[in-house]
């Protein structure tokens, strides 16, 4: 049974009042209850009324009152005078003319709002469908541009730091050259002050001999003066002047000495032009040794080139040697590093860094002369070493017991990074007797040979993992052994496998690109890794000590 709510609702009530109704009538489609019966035929005299039960009411169309003819409604629609007419109206005005009935206009009328409807059905799906693909299109915009402005924002960092780059290595180019000028001026002046005590001692010895009586000792005089004679009393050292350069929107630059930094704006045809040129860069079908040179370095661990036909090598002696493309020895550093120096790397300055495992010290060697550049803490030892590109210097190393490794990036001998965990807490490089050896790749990405876990290990600049690759592609009777780690221009990874006397390159992202072998190249336990200025690669054989130059991108 249902509520009185429910019979509430369903109850139909008299159009002219709120009763319920009772009545209807046909002619006027009007429901009534039995008070407005009476009301409804007097409001309407005119007309004539059917009124019947509710239960017995007919659907019939309402025509509307004839202006002409009382109590007629018009059934019919004249087609010249485009009016309403009734029966009366057709013997009258209207005598003779096209007329149609009224019921066939409404049912026409009525399909074509129909046609009309379906129509309408068809294009609401339609706006509605195309306001979906706006809203999907403006969430996507507003997407995009949020990453166009979180690209902009990464770049303006960038530039920065590059800027930041630029004015560092600047800073330390100044005082490199104010510590080499001041020390020609200290050290002329520590000669001018043993000069004063010695010309005193001759005077003293010259005045005794005009004392003496005794011939011999006059005779055998010889003047001293001779070595004094052409020391200067004053020198001067130049100062270098800082020029600067700016061209509002087209340039800025700055040069000290040698040193010049540019920043340009350029057309985006020679942009297009210079990347066409870089992309052209690619690896040689099979690389070419076009030198091999014997280094006179016993058990060769490490090759860092400077310049184009240079490079340091680092052996197990402690002795590191500069030598050229010819075998020819440049220069030599005598260390006291026991047993010797782990590894060496050059600062964009071109000095020396060498590691001094036991002393817990990475040393700079300047001018000739050998400082200490930093000590690390209780606890640490260095091992691997790299100069970045923006002046940082990444040093890996390890506990006493060698079962811990991380790697520190340090800026002017302060700390500010450290890599020894990934995001699940979990150590990122193993422990053992085997050192990393690391490099920064043009993208920042720092590239690891785990020389323990047998993997090369690659990180973002957050220090994050990317990926780990363990040498698998290459299929060799040897276990993969990385040993050191450099990238090219192109971001390639290059690991030299001293088990498998192979180099490994990579792409960027750890893909496998190609092996250069003992079959392209006689490599014999490659250790020492380098680039040189013309992305030529240095290879050194910790078993013959020589060095292989290889050509291997054209």
């Amino acid at each position: 049974m249902a509520s009185s709510s429910t019979w509430a609702q369903d109850v139909i009530t008299c159009d002219l009042c709120d009763n319920p109704t009772q009545q209807f009538c046909n002619n006027c489609q009007v429901s009534l209850c039995g008070d407005c019966i009476n009301k409804h035929v007097e409001s309407l005299r005119s007309h004539t009324h059917d009124i019947v039960p509710f239960t017995d009411r007919e659907e019939r169309l309402v025509f509307p009152s004839c202006p002409s003819h009382p109590r007629q409604r018009c059934e019919g629609h004249c087609q010249q005078c485009d009016v309403p007419v009734c029966f009366k109206c057709l013997t009258g005005p209207h005598h003779g003319h096209a007329v149609k009935g009224m019921t066939d206009i409404v049912k026409q009328i009525k399909e074509e709002i129909k046609e009309e409807m379906k129509e309408t059905e068809t294009y609401i799906s339609r706006f509605t469908l195309g306001e979906a693909k706006m809203d999907q299109k403006i969430s996507k915009l507003r997407e995009n541009f949020e990453i166009l402005e979180k690209q902009g924002e990464n770049l303006r960092k960038s530039w920065h730091e590059e800027v930041d780059n630029i004015f560092n290595t600047l800073q330390s180019t100044i005082r490199t050259m104010k510590d080499k000028q001041l020390g020609i001026l200290k050290s002329h002046q520590s000669l001018l002050q043993n000069v004063g005590p010695k010309l005193v001692l001759i005077m003293k010895e010259n005045n005794e001999i005009l004392k003496s009586n005794k011939v011999t000792d006059v005779t055998g005089h010889i003047s001293k003066l001779k070595e004094f004679r052409d020391i200067p009393t004053d020198i001067d050292v130049p100062i270098p002047a800082l020029k600067s350069k700016t061209v509002k929107g087209c340039e800025i630059s700055v040069q000290l000495a040698e040193y010049k930094a540019t920043l340009k704006q350029i057309s985006i045809l020679n942009l297009t032009d210079e990347v066409a040129v870089l992309s052209v860069r690619k690896l040689l079908d099979k690389a070419k040794v076009i030198a091999n040179i014997p280094s006179g370095t016993e058990f060769l661990n490490s090759v860092f080139c400077v310049g184009t036909n240079e490079a340091w090598v680092q052996g197990k002696d402690k002795t590191l040697r500069r030598i050229d493309i010819h075998g020819f020895v440049k220069d030599m550093v005598s260390t006291k590093c026991e047993p010797y120096p782990l590894d060496i790397t050059v600062t964009r300055q071109e000095e020396l860094l060498y590691s001094d495992y036991l002393r817990r010290i990475v040393n700079m060697v300047r001018h000739g002369r050998i400082e200490k550049l930093i000590t690390l803490s209780q606890g640490w030892h260095p091992m691997g070493l790299c100069c970045t590109r923006s002046g940082d210097i990444l040093i890996t190393m390890c506990t006493p017991d060698q079962s811990y490794h991380k790697i520190v990036r340090f800026q002017e001998q302060k700390a500010m990074q450290e890599i020894y965990k990934d995001e699940y807490g979990q150590r990122i490089f193993s422990g053992g007797k085997g050192g990393l050896h690391v490099v920064e790749s043009n993208n920042g990405d720092i590239c690891a040979s785990d020389m323990n876990a047998k993997t090369v290990i690659v990180v973002n600049k957050t220090g994050r993992v990317r990926f780990r690759y363990d040498g698998s592609p290459v299929r060799r009777n040897n276990p993969f052994q990385p040993v050191q780690i450099v990238t090219d221009s192109l971001s390639h990874i290059i690991i030299s496998d001293v088990n498998n006397s192979c180099l490994h390159i990579l792409d960027q992202d750890g893909q496998f690109l190609k092996c250069i072998d003992n079959y392209n190249c006689s490599l014999e336990n490659p250790c020492g890794l380098s680039l040189d200025s013309e992305g030529r690669l240095w290879v050194g054989s910790i078993k013959t000590g020589d060095v292989k130059v290889i050509k291997y991108m054209e």
